[in-house]
């Protein structure tokens, strides 16, 4: 989808003290847009037109700003608007950033990179995430000309933020990568971090954007309308189940709060959505029923070993080791096991959600445990595992 207006740029927001609106006749004078006190628009053009640029898109300018005649319109424009920004920075946009601030020469001090001003640390900066970028406000002896000697910069700080911008650069795309860095990231209305993964999470209808909305809604909405294998990242993604009413996938509490597993899994699952029916689903291989015992007692800073106990065909019970990388109980019980491959690493490792199977085909989740290659092969010598459709919740 197009912008609703154009003239191209990504800047960060600048403190309230530390800016002033200005009247344009750029975007025809419909709201005052917010810059630094000592920046200057025309300035910015120019710096645009020595970069080669013809047309550009800056979101003080052309995302309708608080205040002015408009105002009532607002709003409006923004259930579109702002979930849809993510599609300025794709398809080989030319995308030009102030980390300084817009218009403002790059500086870099003891305390920037923690500020939750930091182009670093700001929700819609995800959006930006690996893509090409080019620094504005770029001097010749400013950071981005800093040289390395023997593997290393000056300074513990320049060495953090040559870090930093490479590792946006490098973020994995899938479900954990941007959820961890979410965690860690500000945004000045709590709903925007929702909003912001919209581009990342592979959305194929993007919701629209509520400012009052609640978080708990917002991500709701978000997952619905995520890429089904995102949401199959999702389902095992948490090792315990949600805590906001759906079961099969985490709250937003649970997300931003809790520690994230440190592995990046792909489990190549897909979970449906039917919107007719406000169902999730998997299609997925399971094993209908098995025992597990020895992950019941949580065991601080290590991981947790048990057993899984299944019949064969012939009613003959067979013991495989399971282990459990998380802190969260897992009682002895029977329970449905969902299993998944690590289609990422290739580690060999096997990855189950443990559940509960309810009337009607439905699946209640417990938890996750893992199996070694070793182990799968076994369990998988015994032929009872199907492919088994379940309706999550």
């Amino acid at each position: 989808m197009p912008p609703r207006r154009v003239w191209d740029l990504y800047s960060n927001r600048v403190d309230e003290k530390d800016r002033a609106d200005v009247w344009t006749p750029i975007n025809g004078y419909e709201w005052p847009v917010p810059v630094p006190k000592e920046s200057d628009l025309n300035l910015i053009r120019i710096e645009m037109l020595n970069l080669g640029l013809e047309y550009a898109w800056l979101d003080v300018l052309y995302l309708r700003q608080v205040g002015g005649p408009g105002e009532d319109a607002r709003a409006e424009e923004w259930k579109l608007d702002v979930p849809t920004i993510g599609a300025v920075y794709t398809d080989g946009s030319h995308m030009v950033c102030y980390l300084s601030g817009l218009g403002l020469p790059f500086t870099l001090k003891e305390g920037d990179l923690d500020s939750d001003r930091s182009w670093f640390r700001r929700a819609w900066t995800l959006q930006e995430v690996g893509q090409w970028r080019e620094i504005a406000g770029d001097t010749p002896d400013g950071p981005m000309h800093a040289e390395r000697k023997d593997g290393k910069y000056e300074t513990e700080l320049l060495t953090r933020f040559h870090k930093q911008l490479q590792s946006m650069q490098d973020m994995s795309y899938r479900v954990l990568g941007p959820l961890k860095s979410m965690q860690q990231w500000v945004s000045t209305n709590p709903v925007d971090k929702v909003a912001g993964l919209a581009f990342v999470m592979g959305s194929e209808k993007i919701p629209a954007y509520y400012e009052s909305q609640s978080l708990e809604d917002a991500w709701t909405a978000l997952v619905n309308s995520m890429d089904t294998l995102y949401r199959g990242q999702l389902f095992f993604s948490c090792p315990e189940p949600g805590n906001a009413g759906t079961k099969w996938r985490p709250s937003w509490e649970q997300l931003m709060m809790k520690p994230l597993p440190a592995y990046d899994f792909d489990p190549n699952v897909s979970v449906d959505r039917d919107e007719a029916e406000e169902e999730d689903s998997v299609d997925e291989v399971c094993i209908e029923k098995g025992l597990v015992q020895g992950l019941a007692v949580v065991v601080e800073g290590g991981d947790r070993h048990g057993k899984l106990i299944v019949k064969d065909k012939s009613g003959i019970e067979h013991g495989f080791g399971i282990t459990a990388t998380h802190e969260y109980p897992i009682p002895e019980d029977t329970y449905t096991l969902i299993l998944a491959h690590d289609w990422v690493t290739f580690s060999g490792r096997y990855y189950c959600i443990v559940g509960r199977s309810l009337l009607g085909k439905r699946f209640e989740k417990v938890s996750m445990l893992e199996l070694s290659e070793e182990e799968q092969c076994k369990l998988e010598d015994l032929h009872i595992a199907e492919v088994c459709r379940y309706i999550l919740i």
